[in-house]
Protein backbone atom coordinates (compact mmCIF):
# COMPACT_ATOMS: atom_id res chain seq x y z
CA UNK A 1 0.00 0.00 0.00
CA UNK A 2 3.05 2.34 0.96
CA UNK A 3 4.01 1.46 -2.55
CA UNK A 4 1.15 3.01 -4.42
CA UNK A 5 1.41 6.17 -1.97
CA UNK A 6 4.35 6.65 -3.23
CA UNK A 7 3.61 6.45 -7.29
CA UNK A 8 0.10 8.39 -6.27
CA UNK A 9 2.67 11.62 -4.94
CA UNK A 10 5.41 11.45 -7.73
CA UNK A 11 2.71 11.10 -10.04
CA UNK A 12 0.95 13.89 -8.78
CA UNK A 13 4.13 15.82 -8.43
CA UNK A 14 4.81 15.28 -11.77
CA UNK A 15 1.27 16.11 -13.11
CA UNK A 16 1.60 19.53 -10.96
CA UNK A 17 5.23 20.71 -12.76
CA UNK A 18 3.59 19.85 -16.10
CA UNK A 19 0.43 22.29 -15.83
CA UNK A 20 2.83 24.44 -13.98
CA UNK A 21 5.37 24.40 -17.16
CA UNK A 22 2.20 25.43 -19.14
CA UNK A 23 0.83 28.31 -17.35
CA UNK A 24 4.85 29.51 -17.36
CA UNK A 25 5.22 29.12 -20.78
CA UNK A 26 1.65 30.83 -21.31
CA UNK A 27 3.41 33.92 -19.82
CA UNK A 28 6.88 33.50 -21.59
CA UNK A 29 4.55 33.56 -24.55
CA UNK A 30 2.67 36.62 -24.23
CA UNK A 31 6.31 38.29 -22.95
CA UNK A 32 8.09 37.56 -26.24
CA UNK A 33 5.16 37.59 -28.88
CA UNK A 34 5.71 34.11 -29.87
CA UNK A 35 3.76 30.72 -29.20
CA UNK A 36 6.98 28.54 -29.44
CA UNK A 37 7.30 28.09 -25.47
CA UNK A 38 3.37 27.37 -25.16
CA UNK A 39 3.41 25.12 -28.41
CA UNK A 40 6.70 23.49 -26.99
CA UNK A 41 4.97 22.30 -23.92
CA UNK A 42 1.58 21.07 -25.57
CA UNK A 43 3.52 18.80 -27.13
CA UNK A 44 5.76 17.66 -24.12
CA UNK A 45 1.68 17.09 -22.97
CA UNK A 46 0.84 15.47 -25.47
CA UNK A 47 3.51 13.09 -25.55
CA UNK A 48 2.76 12.34 -21.65
CA UNK A 49 -1.11 11.69 -22.46
CA UNK A 50 -0.11 9.37 -25.22
CA UNK A 51 2.23 7.18 -23.19
CA UNK A 52 -0.02 7.64 -20.23
CA UNK A 53 -3.19 5.99 -22.79
CA UNK A 54 -0.43 3.43 -24.57
CA UNK A 55 1.02 1.97 -21.61
CA UNK A 56 -1.47 -0.10 -20.15
CA UNK A 57 -0.20 -0.54 -16.91
CA UNK A 58 0.21 2.81 -16.53
CA UNK A 59 -3.35 3.71 -17.52
CA UNK A 60 -4.13 1.46 -14.80
CA UNK A 61 -2.42 2.71 -12.33
CA UNK A 62 -3.51 6.18 -13.14
CA UNK A 63 -7.32 5.15 -12.45
CA UNK A 64 -6.24 4.35 -8.60
CA UNK A 65 -8.14 5.79 -5.83
CA UNK A 66 -5.02 6.96 -4.15
CA UNK A 67 -3.42 8.41 -7.55
CA UNK A 68 -7.01 10.28 -8.29
CA UNK A 69 -6.86 11.49 -4.69
CA UNK A 70 -3.78 12.88 -4.40
CA UNK A 71 -4.19 14.83 -8.08
CA UNK A 72 -6.93 16.02 -7.04
CA UNK A 73 -5.38 17.73 -3.61
CA UNK A 74 -2.59 18.68 -6.15
CA UNK A 75 -5.15 20.61 -8.17
CA UNK A 76 -6.33 22.64 -5.04
CA UNK A 77 -2.79 23.46 -4.43
CA UNK A 78 -1.98 24.64 -8.13
CA UNK A 79 -5.25 25.83 -9.28
CA UNK A 80 -8.10 26.38 -7.05
CA UNK A 81 -5.75 28.39 -4.39
CA UNK A 82 -3.86 30.05 -6.50
CA UNK A 83 -7.17 31.63 -8.49
CA UNK A 84 -8.72 32.70 -5.86
CA UNK A 85 -5.72 34.25 -4.32
CA UNK A 86 -4.73 36.17 -7.17
CA UNK A 87 -7.76 37.92 -8.19
CA UNK A 88 -7.88 38.71 -4.07
CA UNK A 89 -4.61 40.39 -4.46
CA UNK A 90 -4.78 41.95 -7.42
CA UNK A 91 -8.41 43.63 -6.34
CA UNK A 92 -6.71 44.92 -3.86
CA UNK A 93 -3.37 46.36 -4.80
CA UNK A 94 -5.22 47.95 -7.72
CA UNK A 95 -7.92 49.34 -5.24
CA UNK A 96 -5.07 50.56 -3.08
CA UNK A 97 -1.64 51.45 -5.59
CA UNK A 98 -3.37 51.96 -9.12
CA UNK A 99 -2.66 50.25 -11.50
CA UNK A 100 -0.14 51.17 -13.02
CA UNK A 101 3.04 49.15 -11.44
CA UNK A 102 1.10 46.12 -11.51
CA UNK A 103 1.79 42.85 -12.82
CA UNK A 104 -0.34 40.79 -14.94
CA UNK A 105 -2.71 38.39 -13.73
CA UNK A 106 -1.26 35.82 -15.58
CA UNK A 107 2.46 36.15 -13.45
CA UNK A 108 0.73 36.76 -9.83
CA UNK A 109 -1.27 33.41 -10.84
CA UNK A 110 1.66 31.22 -12.05
CA UNK A 111 3.58 32.73 -8.83
CA UNK A 112 0.94 31.77 -6.23
CA UNK A 113 0.58 28.23 -8.22
CA UNK A 114 4.22 27.72 -8.12
CA UNK A 115 3.84 28.39 -4.19
CA UNK A 116 0.96 26.36 -3.69
CA UNK A 117 3.11 23.52 -5.62
CA UNK A 118 6.14 23.75 -3.49
CA UNK A 119 4.03 23.46 -0.49
CA UNK A 120 2.21 20.74 -2.09
CA UNK A 121 5.34 18.98 -2.50
CA UNK A 122 6.83 19.88 0.99
CA UNK A 123 3.87 18.35 2.73
CA UNK A 124 4.25 15.02 0.61
CA UNK A 125 8.15 14.89 1.66
CA UNK A 126 7.06 15.40 5.42
CA UNK A 127 4.28 12.80 5.68
CA UNK A 128 7.28 10.50 3.67
CA UNK A 129 9.18 11.16 6.63
CA UNK A 130 6.67 10.74 9.06
CA UNK A 131 5.42 7.62 7.61
CA UNK A 132 9.20 6.59 7.15
CA UNK A 133 9.97 6.99 10.84
CA UNK A 134 7.06 5.11 12.18
CA UNK A 135 7.55 2.00 10.00
CA UNK A 136 11.16 2.41 10.65
CA UNK A 137 9.76 1.96 14.75
CA UNK A 138 7.95 -0.90 14.31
Amino acid sequence: MQNVRSYADVIASLEGVLWLSLAWSISLSVHMGSTEPTLGILLVMGAFVVFSWAHRPLRFLLGRYHIRKRRTDMWIHILALPLLLAMFFHIMLEALLGSAWLPPKMLLFNILASAGWATYVMTLFIKFVIHGLKNRTK
